[in-house]
C-alpha cells in the first residue's frame, strides 16, 4: 500500500494544505512574543521588613525567626534565605517551578498577616512582599541628572511621575532607587539642654507628634450655606520646627531650637549615586519571575517622551543600560544565522543534485518546513527566543534530509528510464519507510528532554519541542509535496554545465575510493570492530577529563560590580573610596558609562560599608576587549585603592537561587553553634583565597562592626523607677533616626526624624551625656543605671531554611571550568569543617552539580528510547544496535572538538551530544533499511545487500550530513551578540558529524554484516 500516493494523485489539495500552514505559519511567526530564553524562572518572592535603629541580632530574633517559622509551612516551598543587617530583614521564597507565583503570594501574604502579632510593636509598618527575584540583574537602569535642580526636586519626581507610571506596567515587579533624595525634616537634640530644662526625649516626641497635626475639622451648617472647616495644624518645614513649644520651665516656652534644631535634609543621608561623576537618581527595573523582558523594556521605552516632556527645568532622563537591546540582537543574529544556514543547505544541494528544477523543490520544502512550526509554537505559547531558534536554525541540516532522501531516490528511479510520474509513486513507497523510521526515530530523540524535570528541563523543553514540530512537519512535506512537485516538474534528461560536471567527477573519484576501501573493511571486519570497541572506552575517558561548565558566559555589554569597605568605615571616607575607584573605572577605555553608589549595594540594599558599580561598555566593534577581559583590568588597576574591595561580574543569563552575593557561584555553611559556624567559615574563606583557581572568594559574614554594648544594672534602675523598656525606648530615640511624624505634602508623606546632634555621637563616651527621666520625673544620667563597653558583632545575620548560615561566594579564574572549581572547593571543605557544620552548593553551582549527574542519564534514556523505537520498526533486536554503532563516534568528535576549542562541556554542548543521537543513526538507517530489503527481496547475502545499500545510499549520506554540518556551521563559528552560548552546542554538533560521518561508512557496514552471521549461528539447530 503507498499511502502517499493520494498527494501525487491530488495535487490541488497538496497545494491547499500546503499553502494553508504556510500562512498559519506566517501569522504565528510575527505575533510571536520575542524573548532572550523561555520562561525559566523559578517563582520567588521577596519580603522586606524594616525597624529603624535594630540591631541585626534584634532582627534576626525579634523579626526573622517569626516570619521564617510561618513561610515554613507554605506548599511547595523550595528555598528560604534570610538577612538581617542594621535596621532591615529581607526574606526570599523560593517555590518550585510548577508553583504559580500568583497563588504562592496569596499563601505568603496570609502568613505575613499570621506573624504580624509576634512582630515588634515599633515597626512602622507590616512586611512588605513582591514577586520577584533579588538575585536578578534589572532589565533596564534610567539616570535622573540635573545641574540646577535640587535632587530632592528630582526625587519627588522620579517618585510621584515615573516609578508610579513604571510600576503599573505588567511584569514590573520592582523600581529600585539607587541614591533617593527624598525630602525629609531632621531633628538634631541637645541632651545637656535638654537635661538642664528637665526634659526626657520621649517629652520632645510627644509634643511634636501633638505640635503638628492633619486632622479633620469638620463643617458647619449654616442657614444658608455649608461651610468646610480647615485648621492649619499642619507643619511644613524645618523652621516651623524650629518655633515649635516643645514645654514651658518657669513660665518660658521652651521651643525645639532652645534644645536642639532642625534641619531640611533627606530621608536617606548615608547613599549617594553618580552618573558618569555627576550626581544623580538612577531607578532600575526589576521584572517579575516569567515576564517577557523585551515587552516589558518596550513599554517603558514608549512612556519615556511624555516623561522627558515634563521633566523639570534643565533635568535629563538617559537610559544607562537596557537589557532588550542585548536580546533584540542576539535575535536578529539568530535569524540571520537561520538564514545563512538555509542558504547553505541549498548550495549543497544544488552541487549534489546538479539541477535547478530539483535543487528548487528542495528551497520550496525546507522553508515550509520551517514556517509552519512557528503556527505550533503559537499554539503552544512559546516565543522567538536564542532557543527556539537555535533549534530552528540546527533543524535546517536536518529537515532538509527528507526531502533530500525522497528527492534522490525519485531522480535515481528516473535515471532507471521512468517517466516522472512513475518515478515519484515507485520512488517514495520505496522510501517511505525509510523516511518515517528516520523522522520517528529523531523526535524520539527528544522525547526524554520533553520529561526532564527542573531548570533544565523547563530550559530545553522549548528546543526539544520546536525541533521535534519541525522534524515532523518536514517528514510529512516531504512525503507531500516533494513527490508531487517531482511528478510534475522534475525533467528526465538534462545537461549538466562544465562546473557541476567538474563536481560531479570529483564526487565520482570520492565514491570509487569508498567502494574499494568499503571492500578492504568488509574482509577486515575485526579490525573496525576492535577500532569501534577502542574508541568507546576513550569517549568514556574523553568525557571524564574535559572540563565541565553550566551556561557559558555571554558579553552583553554589561558589567555589575559591588565594593566592600572595612567594617566601622564612616561614611565620608566611604564616599571618597567609592569615588576613587569610579574615577578609575570611568577611564577605562572600554567604558562608556558607569552608575556608581555608595551606601547601597545589590538590589537596593543599604549598607555602612558597602557601594554598587554598574558599568555600561562600549558597543564591541568600538572595544578591544570582550566583558571578561575588561573585569581583569578593571581588578588590576583598581588594586591600588586601600581599604576597598571591588567584585565584578558578568551577569549571567540565568540567575538561579535569590542569594544577593558579590560572586556568582555560592557555597553555603550551615550550623546550630554559631560560634563554630563562623571560625569554621572564616578558615574555610582563608583557605579559598589561596587556591588560584578561585577569584573574588568573599563572605556575607562580617564580624568585626564595632559595637557599644550596654548593661543594664537592673536593681539600680529599678530602684529610681527606671525600667529597661524605658532605656531601650530612650536609646533608640537618641540614635535610631526615629520617625517622630510625618509632614503630609499634595503627593507624598514626609519623614520627620530625630536623633541627638552627631557631636553626641561620636564615641563611647557621648552615652554619659544621655538622661532617662525617672518615675518622680528626676533626670537620671544614662551612666547611672547602666555601664557601657566597647566589642566588635556582626553586620548581618544569615539563615538558610532557619538555620544559621554563612554563603561564601567565588567566581572562576580565567581559563577555569565551574567543575573543576566546585570539586576543589566541596575537597578542601569537606578535609577541614569540623562536625556539626554542613554544606551545600546553591544557585548556579548547585545546578550545576545536579546537571553532571542528570544528563548522562538523560543521555543513557535517549539511547533507549531510541533503541525502542527502532526495534518496533524493524521488528528485530539487532538492527537497531547496528544503527547506533555511530553514537561513540559521534561523542568521541564532539568531546575532541570541545577541548581543541578549548570549550567546556556544559548544557548546551551537552544537549549538542544528545542531538547528534538523532543526527548520526539517519545514516545506519539508510544503510540498514536498503539493507534488509535488499536481502528479502533479491535473496543477497549479507555482505552483498549491505556493500549495494551503503554504494547506493553513499550520495544521500553524504548530501545530508554536509547539509546538517553547513547548517550548524555558522553556530559554531559563533559570531555576533550572545554567540558565546550558541557555540558550543555548534561545535559538539560539527565535530561529532564531522568525526562518524568518515567511520560510520565502514563500521556500520561490518556491524551489520558481524550482527547478520552471529544471529545466523545463533538461530541455526544445535
Amino acid at each position: 500500500m503507498n499511502f502517499w500516493r493520494i498527494f501525487i494523485d491530488r495535487p490541488v489539495m497538496t497545494t491547499v494544505l500546503v499553502s494553508a500552514t504556510t500562512l498559519f505559519g506566517a501569522f504565528a511567526f510575527m505575533n510571536l512574543p520575542v524573548n532572550e530564553l523561555p520562561n525559566v524562572d523559578f517563582p520567588t518572592i521577596q519580603v522586606t521588613a524594616n525597624l529603624a535603629g535594630g540591631n541585626p541580632d534584634n532582627m534576626a530574633e525579634t523579626v526573622a525567626t517569626p516570619l521564617e517559622r510561618q513561610f515554613s509551612t507554605i506548599a511547595g516551598l523550595d528555598s528560604m534565605t534570610s538577612v538581617s543587617s542594621a535596621g532591615s530583614t529581607r526574606i526570599t521564597l523560593q517555590f518550585n517551578l510548577e508553583r504559580d507565583i500568583d497563588a504562592a503570594a496569596q499563601d505568603v501574604q496570609t502568613a505575613i498577616s499570621q506573624a504580624v502579632r509576634a512582630l515588634p510593636a515599633q515597626m512602622d509598618n507590616a512586611p512588605q512582599m513582591r514577586k520577584m527575584n533579588p538575585a536578578d540583574s534589572p532589565i533596564l537602569y534610567l539616570a535622573l541628572t540635573s545641574k540646577s535642580v535640587p535632587m530632592t526636586t528630582l526625587n519627588a519626581f522620579a517618585d510621584n511621575h515615573i516609578s508610579q507610571r513604571i510600576s503599573t506596567l505588567p511584569g514590573v515587579a520592582q523600581m529600585m532607587v539607587f541614591g533617593s533624595q527624598k525630602y525629609a525634616v531632621r531633628l538634631y537634640l541637645d541632651p545637656n539642654a535638654l537635661a538642664q530644662r528637665n526634659l526626657g526625649i520621649e517629652d520632645v516626641s510627644a509634643a511634636l507628634q501633638k505640635a503638628n497635626s492633619n486632622l479633620p475639622s469638620g463643617t458647619l451648617d449654616g442657614r444658608n450655606q455649608k461651610f468646610t472647616v480647615k485648621t492649619s495644624g499642619q507643619l511644613e518645614n524645618a523652621a516651623d520646627f524650629n518655633s515649635v513649644v516643645i514645654a514651658y520651665a518657669n513660665g518660658t516656652p521652651v521651643r525645639l531650637s532652645d534644645i536642639g534644631r532642625a534641619e531640611d535634609s533627606v530621608e536617606n543621608n548615608r547613599a549617594i549615586t553618580w552618573f558618569n561623576g555627576e550626581r544623580s537618581i538612577v531607578l532600575a527595573v526589576q521584572r517579575q519571575p516569567g515576564a517577557n523582558t523585551v515587552e516589558v523594556a518596550n513599554n517603558i521605552r514608549a512612556l519615556l517622551p511624555e516623561m522627558r516632556w515634563q521633566l523639570p527645568g534643565d533635568a535629563k532622563l538617559e537610559i544607562l543600560f537596557d537589557r532588550s537591546e542585548f536580546i533584540g540582537e542576539s535575535i536578529h543574529e539568530v535569524e540571520f544565522t537561520l538564514m545563512l544556514a538555509i542558504l547553505l543547505v541549498v548550495l549543497v544541494v544544488l552541487g549534489f543534485l546538479r539541477n535547478y528544477t530539483s535543487t528548487l523543490i528542495v528551497a520550496i520544502v525546507l522553508p515550509i518546513s520551517l514556517i509552519g512550526t512557528f503556527a505550533a509554537m503559537h499554539l503552544l505559547g512559546y516565543s522567538l527566543n536564542n532557543i527556539s531558534l537555535m533549534a530552528l536554525t540546527l533543524a535546517v541540516g536536518f529537515v532538509v534530509d527528507d526531502a533530500i532522501v525522497v528527492l534522490e531516490n525519485i531522480t535515481r528511479h528516473m535515471e532507471m528510464g521512468k517517466d516522472r510520474l512513475t518515478a515519484a509513486i515507485e520512488g517514495t513507497r520505496e522510501i517511505g519507510f525509510t523516511v518515517v523510521s528516520m523522522t520517528l526515530s529523531l523526535v524520539a530523540v527528544f522525547i526524554p528532554i520533553i520529561f526532564m524535570g527542573g531548570i533544565l528541563g523547563r530550559l530545553f523543553t522549548e528546543f526539544a519541542v520546536t525541533i521535534g514540530l519541525a522534524v515532523l512537519i518536514s517528514g510529512a512535506v516531504s512525503l507531500s509535496l516533494t513527490p508531487m512537485l517531482c511528478s510534475r516538474f522534475l525533467q528526465p534528461g538534462h545537461r549538466h554545465g562544465r562546473l557541476f560536471d567538474v563536481f560531479e567527477n570529483l564526487f565520482k573519484h570520492v565514491e570509487a575510493g569508498y567502494r574499494a576501501s568499503l571492500a578492504w573493511s568488509m574482509h577486515h571486519r575485526a579490525v573496525m570492530l576492535w577500532l569501534a570497541a577502542i574508541i568507546l572506552i576513550v569517549t568514556v575517558w574523553l568525557f571524564v577529563v574535559v572540563p565541565k561548565g553550566f551556561i557559558p558566559r555571554q558579553d552583553t555589554g554589561q558589567i555589575t560590580g559591588s565594593t566592600r569597605a572595612d567594617e566601622g568605615i564612616v561614611y565620608e571616607a566611604l564616599v571618597a573610596k567609592q569615588r576613587q575607584i569610579t574615577d578609575i573605572i570611568m577611564k577605562n577605555p572600554n567604558v562608556a558609562a558607569v552608575q556608581s553608589s555608595a551606601g547601597q549595594a545589590g538590589g537596593g540594599v543599604t549598607g555602612s560599608n558597602v557601594g554598587r558599580i554598574i558599568i555600561r561598555l562600549k558597543p564591541k566593534s568600538q572595544r578591544r576587549l570582550s566583558a571578561d577581559e575588561v573585569i581583569q583590568e578593571l581588578r588590576q588597576q583598581t588594586r591600588g585603592v586601600e581599604g576597598m574591595r571591588l567584585y565584578l561580574q558578568n551577569p549571567p543569563a540565568i540567575n538561579i537561587g535569590g542569594q544577593l552575593s558579590n560572586a556568582e557561584f555560592q557555597l553555603v555553611l550551615l550550623g546550630t553553634d554559631t560560634g563554630v559556624l563562623y571560625q569554621a567559615a572564616a578558615e574555610l574563606e582563608r583557605l579559598l583565597r589561596r587556591e588560584d583557581i578561585l577569584q573574588d572568594v568573599n563572605s556575607n559574614l562580617e564580624l568585626r562592626n564595632p559595637e557599644i554594648r550596654v548593661e543594664i544594672q537592673r536593681d539600680r534602675a529599678a530602684a529610681l523607677g527606671i525600667t529597661p523598656q524605658q532605656i531601650q525606648s530612650t536609646l533608640y530615640d537618641a540614635y535610631g533616626a526615629r520617625r517622630v511624624t510625618s509632614i503630609y505634602g499634595d503627593s507624598d508623606q514626609y519623614a520627620v526624624l530625630m536623633q541627638l546632634d552627631s557631636q553626641f555621637q561620636a564615641d563611647i563616651n557621648a552615652l554619659n551625656a544621655l538622661h532617662i527621666k525617672s518615675a518622680n520625673q528626676q533626670m537620671v544620667p544614662l551612666a547611672s543605671v547602666a555601664t557601657f563597653s566597647s566589642g566588635v558583632g556582626p553586620m548581618s545575620i544569615s539563615h538558610f531554611g532557619q538555620l544559621p548560615a554563612v554563603t561564601l561566594s567565588f567566581n572562576l579564574a580565567a581559563g577555569v571550568s565551574l567543575g573543576e572549581a566546585t570539586a576543589r572547593v566541596q575537597e578542601i571543605a569537606q578535609k577541614m569543617l569540623p562536625a556539626g557544620v554542613t554544606t551545600s552548593l546553591s544557585g548556579s553551582a548547585k545546578t550545576f552539580q545536579d546537571s553532571m549527574t542528570d544528563l548522562p542519564i538523560l543521555l543513557l534514556v535517549t539511547i533507549l528510547v531510541i533503541y525502542m523505537i527502532l526495534a518496533i520498526l524493524y521488528e528485530h533486536f539487532a538492527h537497531p544496535v547496528t544503527i547506533l554503532t555511530a553514537l561513540p563516534l559521534a561523542g568521541f568528535g564532539a568531546l575532541i572538538m570541545l577541548i581543541i576549542f578549548h570549550q567546556d562541556l556544559n548544557i548546551f554542548s551537552f544537549v549538542g551530544i544528545i542531538l547528534l543521537v538523532g543526527l548520526v543513526k539517519k545514516n545506519g538507517i539508510m544503510m540498514v533499511d536498503f539493507a534488509v530489503a535488499a536481502q528479502r527481496d533479491k535473496n543477497l547475502s549479507a555482505i552483498d545487500a549491505m556493500t549495494e545499500a551503503c554504494l547506493v545510499r553513499f550520495r544521500p549520506i553524504m548530501m545530508t550530513t554536509l547539509a546538517a554540518i553547513l547548517a550548524t556551521l555558522p553556530i559554531a563559528l559563533g559570531y555576533g551578540a550572545g554567540a558565546e552560548a550558541r557555540r558550543p552546542l555548534g561545535i559538539a554538533v560539527v565535530g561529532g558529524l564531522l568525526f562518524s560521518q568518515f567511520l560510520t561508512l565502514y563500521l556500520t557496514p561490518a556491524f551489520y554484516v558481524s550482527m547478520e552471521r552471529w544471529s545466523a549461528r545463533w538461530k541455526k539447530p544445535s
